[in-house]
């Protein structure tokens, strides 16, 4: 059933900065993977900031999703991808990981942006700290509805791309924290670990549990993140509130 009380205005901000978030993460793939010779993204025109090439390799996970999940629920949940050649990556295993490192990194790159603007708007009077920490509300703009606007555009850029940062990084497929264990281990103990993640039912299992390990994980991550960001103590409530 529909939510009757759904926000049209959060809704396009929160849109707005899905897309921008999900492009940036998969281009920064594409990119990485281009430097390093393959250009299979490249070819698809994914090395790209512009949200349109990513929306016409995945419609339903950057916009019938999201949308539907928003109107739904409240707040968007989707993804997006980024070709590549898998030969490749056999071929190149370190370049390849540092290629699926490449997306956490351009959401850690936004998440600071994000910050950045938050604490610039702190310092200048625009925001105020609020009483409670919610997805959209790591600030306020008091009663002027363009700073309240503002507010929450960067409260969701900071917590929609910490989340996909912190998500990404489990070390479950397909994920990119996969990625990451190439790089940390070696020998034996990495062999293991690539025969773990090709079990069929980890590879097919593996979102619905990093999603489950996300519900404990991500709260406290979310808090100290945010308490760094406005350096104050804040009280939380669910990370995925309105």
């Amino acid at each position: 059933m529909l939510n009757s009380n759904v926000d049209i205005q959060l809704g396009i901000i929160w849109y707005l900065i899905f897309i921008l978030s999900t492009a940036a993460h998969e281009a920064a793939h594409a990119f990485t993977a281009y430097q390093f010779g393959d250009r299979t993204a490249w070819l698809g025109g994914q090395v790209t900031l512009n949200p349109i090439p990513h929306m016409k390799r995945e419609p339903f996970g950057m916009v019938i999703v999201p949308l539907l999940s928003y109107a739904l629920g409240g707040w968007m949940i989707g993804w997006a991808s980024a070709p590549y050649d898998p030969y490749w990556a056999q071929r190149y295993p370190k370049q390849a990981a540092l290629m699926g490192l490449s997306g956490p990194a351009a959401n850690l790159i936004l998440m600071l942006i994000a910050a950045a603007l938050i604490r610039i708007g702190l310092a200048i009077g625009f925001f105020q700290i609020p009483q409670t920490l919610r997805f959209t509300q790591m600030v306020m703009g008091g009663s002027d509805g363009l700073l309240q606007g503002l507010a929450v555009g960067v409260s969701i850029l900071f917590t929609l791309n910490l989340l996909l940062m912190v998500f990404n990084l489990i070390p479950l497929p397909p994920l990119d924290g996969t990625s990451l264990m190439e790089l940390i281990l070696s020998g034996e103990a990495l062999e293991k670990y690539r025969e773990l993640i090709l079990h069929p039912g980890l590879r097919t299992f593996g979102i619905l549990i990093a999603w489950s390990v996300m519900k404990w994980l991500f709260p406290p991550v979310h808090l100290a993140a945010s308490g760094w960001t406005i350096s104050c103590k804040i009280r939380p409530v669910a990370a995925a509130g309105r």
